[in-house]
């Protein structure tokens, strides 16, 4: 029984597929905040380079990923895609379970996809200085790694809780070059007025969004670079199910089931989207799931409307499903998926009816990631927990039903800095947070009023 389907270097794709030129209703417009009128290229050039820009807008189907960039990507692309036989056979079900593993790359995760490009499209563009927020660290190890390969600076502003929880992420950070700091911070005007109402404050990645665009606008040869919820982000990342596709065809099947973990929903989109296009366009469909955290529960619980991408309303609004971006989700280990936000683009498709979306608790997640385990041997991140445990309950499903589904779902990263966190699952200190439904309800009360 084969276990790995792998791709060789001249088998990797060498064109981003964009999800927008197959959708049955465009996106919605992106609105300036001041004058809520759609925003143009002028608007987004304080933060990227133009290259981005146009990436971000356009809605051709594929966008050429050129070749410096699929020189690095060399280093860990294609990624494995594996047949989880031995859980299978621990779950005793009929279906067929694949994972595509992204924690090959040299940053553990998924990250790379985009983080590379953006260095290499804003080192184009002249820019030396780049800043960005990060949760677990997943995002800011990425753009770290790329900075050191395109020699541009980076500066990231992690969510306090997550700095503390994972001081070996800001270590990986430092040791690529880069500079880490706390979010709140006092580097910042906006973080240092969140710290004198609350000097505590746990941080969010909405703050830290916040405060690394404010450096960014205040410095013209400095520019900003998001690790999820962008268009272009999301294109980046859709090299994951472009190679997927490849190698359930080496593998004679077609997935019935595809599950991703959603927090701003770049590794949701990067294994989803490309199967989405293929179904809409005519071909094969496959039912797809989004997993999310019920502390943090953005497409399940979450308002569909016109928000800020930031706590300090500095970003354009977005039409997406959104919690207020004033909510601060409580501090469970998953620091990936704790965004008060959706990507547009995912949650536009949602609004469509093109996936369904499911929440779980963080006891329940980090249960399916150890019987994982133990059974591949790769131990998940708290986030691709979640995507673990979507597939599981797919393949229990399966068992009830008696029917032999093929289930693919994306392990997004590796859990090598997060030990922590199952060391407090083991000891059974690890709770399940739940938010503060009065803090959710006045954040969604003070979503901003637009004429759209």
């Amino acid at each position: 029984m084969q276990t790995k389907f792998l791709l060789e270097e001249s088998q990797m794709p060498k064109y981003w597929y964009n999800l927008q030129a197959d959708l049955p209703e465009p996106l919605p417009a992106v609105l300036h905040p001041g004058t809520q009128q759609p925003v143009g290229p002028s608007d987004l050039e304080p933060l990227f380079p133009m290259a981005l820009i146009e990436q971000e807008v356009t809605t051709e189907r594929e966008i050429e990923i050129p070749e410096p960039v699929r020189d690095v990507y060399n280093l860990w692309r294609p990624a494995p895609l594996y047949r989880a036989h031995r859980l299978e056979k621990a779950l005793g079900t009929p279906a067929k379970i694949f994972y595509k593993y992204e924690g090959v790359s040299p940053a553990g995760s998924h990250k790379p996809n985009t983080a590379i490009p953006q260095a290499f499209y804003n080192r184009e563009a002249g820019i030396r200085t780049l800043t960005t927020e990060t949760g677990a660290g997943q995002w800011g190890t990425s753009l770290s790694f790329a900075g050191s390969l395109f020699d541009i600076d980076v500066t990231v502003f992690q969510v306090r809780v997550s700095y503390n929880q994972k001081p070996y992420r800001r270590a990986v950070m430092e040791t690529y070059g880069a500079k880490c700091v706390a979010s709140p911070s006092e580097l910042t005007e906006f973080g240092r007025k969140v710290l004198a109402e609350t000097p505590d404050h746990n941080g969010s990645l909405g703050i830290a969004i916040s405060e690394a665009v404010e450096l960014a606008v205040k410095d013209p040869n400095t520019k900003y670079a998001l690790g999820s919820v962008l268009n272009h982000v999301l294109l980046h990342q859709s090299i994951i199910g472009l190679e997927a596709m490849q190698q359930m065809e080496m593998a004679n099947c077609w997935p019935d089931v595809i599950v991703g973990c959603t927090g701003g929903g770049s590794n949701f989109a990067g294994i989803a989207f490309p199967f989405m296009g293929h179904a809409l366009r005519g071909g094969e469909k496959s039912r797809i799931v989004a997993v999310e955290p019920s502390a943090c529960p953005t497409l399940t619980r979450g308002k569909y409307a016109y928000d800020y991408g930031d706590t300090a309303h500095m970003t354009p609004l977005t039409k997406m499903h959104t919690l207020g971006s004033g909510f601060t989700p409580p501090g469970f280990h998953a620091g990936g998926l704790r965004y008060h936000g959706m990507a547009p683009l995912v949650s536009h498709a949602k609004e469509l009816g093109l996936f369904d979306a499911v929440s779980y608790t963080q006891r329940e997640c980090f249960e399916a990631g150890v019987l994982f385990a133990r059974n591949e041997g790769i131990v998940p991140a708290p986030e691709a927990n979640h995507a673990v445990k979507g597939a599981i309950d797919e393949a229990l499903r399966c068992k009830r039903e008696g029917k032999d589904e093929v289930i693919l779902f994306n392990l997004c990263g590796h859990g090598h800095f997060d030990m922590a966190a199952y060391t407090s699952y083991f000891a059974g200190e690890l709770s399940d947070h739940e938010y503060d439904e009065q803090e959710l309800a006045m954040a969604l009360s003070g979503l901003p009023s637009v004429n759209a």
